[in-house]
């Protein structure tokens, strides 16, 4: 019952607080999230801040945690597209049977995150009709990039699923594609970086220069 101990936990009722008591019991993994203003000042003893996202039928709570460093087991391994695809409603898996086969092509290994992912470790229906498929996408290598968007507007229009995600720079901040396939587009398109320290304005065109 590691993270029942937790205060946030206390002020669940019902479900949600069945499914989060004994989430670390069933082996699902918690993700590693940026410091809050809420959280006070990160000292030796802070230890590591991490959040759970609820299903939909729990309302989508996010809980935002902080435990202690011993508590945590091991890291866990990004979990591909293509372990997912299977999984997935009927209709979307032409379109992420496609994303696979570009990303093989391109030597890019797309991993999943938001509602797919947590409904691939734990088996709870996160997925909805309405759901977006998001995606992280690793540095495309020298001159591909072009291509990586391109092929990503392409597939996303083509639907049923709307394509989500993010790109990750070489310093291993996060961009997001759509946003970054747009700046590209006009002069001095700036777009939001992403990282574990904080978000900043950067220069679209230098990204990956």
């Amino acid at each position: 019952m590691i993270l029942a101990r937790s205060p946030a936990v206390q002020t669940l009722t019902g479900e949600p607080r069945r499914l989060v008591a004994g989430w670390a019991e069933r082996g699902w993994p918690v993700v590693v999230r940026r410091r809050g203003p809420d959280d006070g000042d990160a000292g030796i003893d802070a230890g590591i801040d991490v959040g759970i996202p609820l299903p939909p039928s729990c309302g989508k709570l996010r809980l935002a945690l902080s435990v202690p460093a011993d508590w945590v087991a091991e890291p866990v391994a990004a979990v591909p597209l293509s372990r997912a695809v299977g999984t997935t409603p009927a209709h979307w898996r032409t379109q992420l049977e496609e994303l696979v086969a570009f990303g093989e092509r391109q030597a890019l290994r797309p991993a999943l995150f938001g509602a797919l992912l947590w409904q691939q470790v734990t088996g709870l229906p996160y997925l909805r009709p309405g759901s977006d498929i998001d995606l992280v996408w690793p540095t495309p290598p020298a001159g591909t990039l072009g291509v990586l968007l391109d092929t990503l507007e392409r597939l996303d229009a083509a639907g049923p699923a709307r394509l989500d995600g993010e790109i990750i720079l070489a310093d291993g901040g996060g961009v997001n594609w759509r946003e970054l396939h747009r700046e590209l587009r006009v002069p001095d398109g700036a777009v939001l970086v992403k990282s574990m320290d904080g978000a900043d304005i950067r220069c679209a065109r230098t990204l990956f220069t």
